[in-house]
Parts: C-alpha cells; structure tokens; sequence
C-alpha cells in the first residue's frame, strides 16, 4: 500500500515545529505545528510532467517551507483555473494558453511562471506513417479539441509551413478519445502535449510514435505553469513566494534526478501511469525547461509571443501587457 503524503510530511512536520518555523493564516488552515494546508490542483490525472512535484513533497522541500502540501488530479486546464478562481484550490497546473483565455474573460487569476518554456504542443502519428516535415501532413487525417489552443492555432501552424488550411482535413475529436482514434486508424495523426500521449500510446498500442512539434516548427506557446487567485496574491503574498520558492527548488532538484523523481511519484501518487511510461514522460518534459535559468522564471518577451499568437489566432480579445497574465515577482532568478 502506498505511503499517503500526509504519512510522508509528518515527521517533517515535527522537524518544522520543532524549529519554529509557522506559515500564515489568510489561505488554508493551519495545523497545529504551525503548517499551512495548501492544495494544488493539476491539469490532468497525474503523469510524467508532475513527478517534480512528488519529488519535492518526498523530499520535504514544501514542508520545510511551512506548507503542508495535498495534490490534487485535474481535468483540464479549464477546469483547475476555474477552481483556482472560485478559490476550490490554493494553486492550480495549468496550460499558459488557457490562462491567457480565461484572464480575459474576467477569471482573477495570475501566473507565477510557465515551467514549460517550449510548449509541449505538437501533432503526433505513428513512426509507419513515414511523415518527417509538416509538408508530409497533406491529405492526412488529423484528430483534434475543438476549444483547445492546439485546436486554435493549427491552421496558422500549416500555413507557417507552406500548407494550405484544406490540405488537412482536421476531424473533431473529444480530449479524451484522441488517442484511441489514433490507435484504431480513425485518423492519422492527432493534436495534442507529446511529452504526455506519445509515450502512452506506444504503450497501448506497441508502435513506436514520431512527433512534429510546433515550436520546432515556427509557433511556440509557453506551456503550463503555476497559477494564484489573485486575492490570494493579494493577503497572502508570502505564502505564494514559500511555493514558488519549493516548487522551484523541486523542479530543479527532480531535472538532476529524474529516477528518484520517478520514484518519489511511484510512491505518493494515485493512478499514475507505469513507471516505464512515467519515465518517459518524464525524460521528454525535462528538455521543455528553460535553460537559462531556474525554472518558472520567464521573460517579457516569451509572454508576448504566447500573447501574440493568442491575440491573431486563437481569438484572445482585448489582448493586455504580460503583467495583466503573469506575475513575475514570485519566481526567484537564483
């Protein structure tokens, strides 16, 4: 049976109280050592992309802040920056596109920093399919999300490219049932984070998958991120610096030692995928980190790129400076 993290963080808890270290008292409760409970909700049900996380709850680096931390699936980006908004959740792992939509539609929420640098956003298909450019893409099937920022900017991408928008023909597929349409032969290739699917899919189905990237390709959207109620920012700008400030350290710490990462979220998480997948999942995230610096720390220009492509593509109205999405005040430069 596995370890629960509330199991893993006691005796920290111990250690904190012992030391005299408290957390605050505007967002969460607080335990009787002083500790914040804090919740952080993911994009999706846990997989390769969130073993940092595992890894710095295992190795008492969000305790030694004062937070007692619980992690939370997802289902969405959506979904967890509504909950991030409606205050269901303290923090929230979500898709930078996403943010950027639901800022503008009035949603008080904030980014901390995008970890992912180089977006994860691509279209995948099986090694048999012989496509090795965006050009091999004509007179392909391709499955993907209507709504989804992939979805939004696809027909750009191709045009980026030298395709014409019906060179492709794009079928409407549910988030959910992308990967068994590609593996049932409904489409040739689908939209979607490769660093997550491919991995899954060469599992499911024993064939190896080969990807095109946007970012290779001439479209690059920052990839998820931390995000805050901006009320919280606002009473509690401590706590959200103590997270960050973990949460860097975890996901730099996890980058030197994705086996022990691994580890750490073979032993916490819940339904995780195989740890032959985690780790690949997990091996193909690591390259999407900034290399310039610690990471979720993002520059003024990489924003307005991401805002940029938004604001033509993906119908983000009224689009505003980085500031009106993110705040970089939280993410420490080391």
């Amino acid at each position: 049976m596995k370890r629960t993290a509330t199991t893993i963080l006691a005796t920290a808890a111990l250690l904190l109280a012992a030391t005299g270290c408290g957390g605050d008292d505007s967002a969460g409760s607080t335990n009787a050592d002083g500790s914040k409970q804090v919740t952080l909700t993911l994009n999706w049900v846990p997989y390769g992309e969130h073993a940092p996380f595992y890894y710095g709850l295992q190795k008492g680096y969000y305790s030694a802040e004062g937070i007692d931390l619980k992690i939370l699936p997802g289902n969405g980006s959506g979904n967890t920056v509504k909950q991030v908004a409606q205050k269901q959740t303290d923090f929230g792992w979500a898709d930078s596109p996403v943010l950027l939509k639901s800022v503008a539609s009035g949603m008080p929420v904030r980014s901390l920093g995008a970890y992912l640098e180089k977006g994860p956003s691509s279209v995948e298909f099986f090694t048999e399919e012989n496509i090795t450019t965006p050009a091999d893409l004509k007179g392909k099937t391709v499955g993907g999300t209507p709504g989804d920022a992939l979805y939004a900017t696809f027909p750009a991408w191709l045009e980026k490219n030298g395709l014409k928008k019906d060179d492709v023909k794009v079928v409407n597929v549910d988030a959910a049932g992308k990967i068994a349409a590609l593996a049932e032969g409904r489409v040739d290739a689908i939209m979607g984070f490769f660093h997550d699917q491919a991995p899954t899919i060469e599992s499911k189905t024993g064939k190896k998958v080969d990807v095109l990237l946007f970012a290779d390709y001439g479209m690059n959207l920052l990839g998820t991120g931390l995000i805050a109620n901006t009320q919280t920012l606002q009473k509690d700008p401590e706590l959200a610096r103590k997270f960050v400030r973990a949460t860097q350290k975890s996901w730099a710490d996890a980058a030197r030692d994705p086996a022990g990462a691994v580890s750490a979220m073979a032993a916490l998480a819940e339904n995780e995928p195989a740890p032959e997948v985690l780790t690949k999942q997990l091996t193909l995230n690591l390259p999407l980190l900034g290399a310039d610096g610690p990471p979720g720390v993002n520059t003024e220009a990489q924003w307005t790129e991401t805002i940029d492509l938004m604001s033509r593509y993906a119908e983000l109205k009224d689009p505003g400076a980085p500031s009106a999405y993110w705040d970089s005040s939280y993410a420490a430069q080391g």
